[in-house]
């Protein structure tokens, strides 16, 4: 399923939301202008390598924040840009900006920790902001259960737009990463996608958005 946008709107302009959209494209477009070589020191640098981390914390521990704002391809950057753009102004709506920046940045580190804990001996280095869009997924699913996502579903070779509940859309998509995870530890995930990220992400953004302060109405469109 391929989200095209969701059913609730807001009243309030989503500043921060597109600000880290912001940010993670200005990061990978300099990414972009590295050479092959650069581009490789580059990740090995900023990029969070669980191996590393557990080592010695106190040598890399920025490549935490560091790296959810960087991604390894147009179509990592795009997809998750994406998500966030459609369910980020919610959620920043709903928790303020400050607040939902804190909550953002709050799911990467939760995300991360998952991963190393689950991979501690990985020396790949993890980057993208799947984690910390993980969050927010988690939150939208419990802050916004009656709202609905538009998604192209492939129906026998023909990809239809359906309105699928939001709460039975994420769920989904949990349990599919969750699921994608366990088959990682069997080594008959080959992706490299840090699947433990995500749901450690989206765990902590459904916790998280029933313990942080909510403001109440965001149901017309800005």
């Amino acid at each position: 399923m391929i989200p095209l946008y969701d059913t609730l709107r807001t009243r309030r302009f989503p500043l921060v939301t597109l600000l880290l959209i912001l940010v993670n494209v200005l990061v990978f477009l300099y990414e972009s202008r590295l050479s092959p070589a650069g581009l490789q020191a580059f990740i090995l640098d900023w990029g969070l390598i669980p191996q590393q981390l557990k080592d010695g914390p106190q040598a890399a521990w920025w490549t935490v924040f560091t790296s959810m704002f960087m991604h390894g391809g147009w179509f990592h950057i795009l997809t998750n840009m994406w998500v966030l753009f459609i369910f980020g102004d919610n959620v920043e709506a709903r928790l303020g900006g400050i607040p939902y920046l804190i909550f953002y940045l709050s799911s990467g580190i939760a995300a991360a920790a998952l991963q190393i804990a689950l991979l501690p001996a990985s020396g790949i280095p993890v980057v993208g902001a799947s984690g910390a869009i993980a969050g927010v997924l988690g939150a939208y699913m419990l802050l916004f259960p009656q709202s609905r996502v538009a998604s192209l579903v492939p129906i026998l070779f023909i990809f239809t737009l359906v309105e699928v509940p939001a709460f039975i859309y994420l769920a989904f998509w949990f349990v599919s990463q969750l699921f994608s995870g366990l088959l990682s530890f069997e080594g008959v995930d080959t992706s490299g996608i840090a699947w433990w990220a995500h749901v450690g992400g989206f765990v902590f953004g459904a916790s998280a958005s029933v313990i942080f302060p909510r403001r109440r109405s965001v149901s017309t469109r800005w």
